[in-house]
């Protein structure tokens, strides 16, 4: 049940990370690409800036307005656009989610979806609604949640884990 628990607040991590970089809607699987080094280190470095330029946009009107400051952010820390720093973003937070906290062992996030949903349907101990509510969420997820496409990223991603971790705790 921890793990179930564990996935379910990763998820949300994930999701809340994924609204934040204006990235996902929650149906759509993340674009998987290759990440190098250079993209995470710019990732976590535009991370302020980033969040600070969302905070000052509240309340604006103009999507074309927000895109050109976002994508202003994205290039001073060598991204192409905001697009980019999104799809970067997205990647870095779907290889995040498949992390063990505790010991930082990975599991692939759609593995871990699959557990979790066995887990779910065989609890005994959650109050039933709480219960069906945990399998719908679950099942939603495995609708959009895909093997990781490119083993390297795991590795560069918990090269930085430690770096990462604290911004998407922040979330």
């Amino acid at each position: 049940m921890h793990q179930v628990l564990r996935f379910s607040v990763g998820a949300f991590a994930l999701a809340a990370f994924a609204y934040l970089a204006g990235v996902v809607s929650a149906q759509s699987p993340v674009k998987q690409v290759q990440l190098t080094a250079k993209q995470i280190e710019g990732f976590i470095a535009a991370h302020k800036d980033m969040a600070e330029a969302f905070d000052k946009m509240e309340g604006e009107k103009s999507k074309e307005v927000v895109m050109k400051k976002l994508s202003a952010v994205a290039k001073k820390f060598g991204f192409k656009d905001h697009d980019e720093y999104d799809q970067v973003a997205e990647n870095i937070a779907l290889v995040m989610s498949g992390f063990d906290t505790q010991t930082k062992e990975f599991t692939d996030p759609s593995e871990l979806a699959k557990k979790d949903l066995d887990k779910a349907k065989a609890a005994k101990d959650l109050p039933e609604k709480e219960k069906q509510q945990l399998i719908e969420d679950l099942t939603e997820q495995l609708k959009v949640l895909q093997p990781i496409q490119h083993p390297s990223n795991v590795d560069l991603v918990r090269k930085y884990y430690d770096k990462i971790e604290p911004l998407l705790a922040l979330q």
